[in-house]
Order: structure tokens, then sequence, then C-alpha cells
């Protein structure tokens, strides 16, 4: 089981990068989970985009779903090419409906989710929590039976964040702002409430992700480690976290 960094910006892609993305692998199955502004590009980086299995989307802000109609336009156009009738399936809620219809494609197929129950894709299996924030979105538990790794999307902090990430693995947590600064109207955690959250929740190694685009990032790290013992890195393109099974 591996997870890498495709995007970690919040709101918009700085120069060479890309917003929320990230690659769950295992056992030759391929999914991504959210597909911000840039990730296609940066995902080639990774594979081959027509050996992506499925993708699944936490919620439909545009930094989360920007690169969805490229990525159906590369799979449509790599299906003439190839002469592949490959569908990629789009994991996604029923919240918003128009935007949940257009993920349906001529190589893609939006397939609904129920947050109240567990999902499996491949080898994961998904369960889900709504989050604080200002649209419908979902965090996610994923786990291949051994190991477990938690994405809180986007959202405030509340306390239910502590039992849905408990002994995760890996938490890659958003991290919006820095400490002493207020995200709950937002629906962003800062610095120190994502360290609170890696402590309480005892998971293992705390990503930080979905970055500001001010102040210096790397207090990011600073302000998270002063809340929170274990290992923590703070995202960026390629980082990758690996399980033996």
């Amino acid at each position: 089981m591996r997870v890498k960094v495709i995007g970690f910006w919040g709101a918009y892609p700085e120069a060479e990068g890309a917003t929320s993305s990230y690659l769950l692998e295992q056992d030759g199955f391929s999914l991504l989970i959210d597909c911000g502004s840039g990730a296609l590009s940066r995902l080639q980086k990774e594979l081959e985009i027509t050996n992506l299995d499925a993708l699944i989307l936490s919620h439909y802000h545009h930094d989360h779903v920007a690169d969805i109609g490229p990525l159906q336009y590369a799979f449509l156009v790599q299906s003439y090419l190839r002469e592949d009738s490959k569908v990629l399936p789009v994991y996604g809620h029923l919240r918003y409906q128009d935007f949940f219809h257009s993920l349906t494609h001529q190589c893609t197929k939006g397939i609904a989710y129920n947050p109240a129950e567990p999902l499996q894709v491949g080898p994961f299996t998904i369960t889900f929590l709504q989050t604080r924030h200002p649209v419908p979105c979902y965090a996610m538990r994923m786990t291949n039976g051994q190991h477990t790794i938690v994405y809180t999307a986007d959202t405030s902090y509340f306390e239910d964040l502590v039992p849905f990430c408990q002994n995760a693995d890996l938490l890659i947590a958003e991290c919006s702002f820095y400490e002493g600064m207020d995200g709950s109207g937002l629906g962003h955690m800062t610095s120190d409430e994502c360290g609170k959250l890696a402590q309480a929740a005892g998971v293992q190694q705390l990503w930080l992700s979905h970055l500001p685009h001010f102040g210096h990032v790397e207090q990011l790290k600073v302000e998270a480690g002063r809340y929170y013992s274990g290992k923590i890195e703070l995202a960026q393109e390629a980082l990758s976290f690996s399980t033996l099974t």
C-alpha cells in the first residue's frame, strides 16, 4: 500500500504545482483521490493516464476537481489512439446533482457513494465522515485490511475527527492556516489543530497538505510539532508513504 502526493496546494496551484490530489496504489491498482488544478500534468510523471483504475472525490470545489474535464478528454483521446474502450469509474457524492452528472463522459462513469456505508474500490475499503466545510465534503478512511490512511479533505476542526482518525498509519490533514489564526468560518484547519488531532488520534505519521499561499509554509510543521510527537512531513510533490503490505 503506497500513497504519493500529486498536488498539495490549496485554492490554486503555484508555478509547476497542483492542488489537492493523491495517488493510492496496491497490487497494481491505482486510485486517485481528488483531481485538483494541475493534477493531470503531475500525475503523468507517476503513471500512464490509462493505467489509472479509479478516481474518488471528497467534494466539488475547483481545487479538488478542476482537472476532471482534462482527465476525461485524456481518456477519450487515448481510447481512439489505442482502440481501447476502458471506462474510468469516478466516485462522488450526490449532494450536488448537476456536478455529479458531469462525471459521466464518453470514457468516464460517475458512481455515487453512500457516505453512510463503506465503499469497496479495488483492494481498498473506504469509510466516510462529513466534514465542516461550506459545501458537502467527506473525509475518507482508507484501509487494505492491515494498514489505514486517513485524508481529512477540507474541514475545520471538530471532535468527531479524532475517533475517525484513530490509530491511522498516516493522516493527511489539510492545513490552510497558521497557529493563532481562525479558519473555522472558511472550513479549514490551522497547524496547531492538525498537531492536536494527530496526537489525540494516536496516528503514526502526519502530513500537512492543502497549503496556504502566504507566510512561510515550513513554519506550519514547526507549529504542528508543538502538539504532536510523531513524524511530520510537509506535503510536496512525489512525497510518498509505503507499508509492507
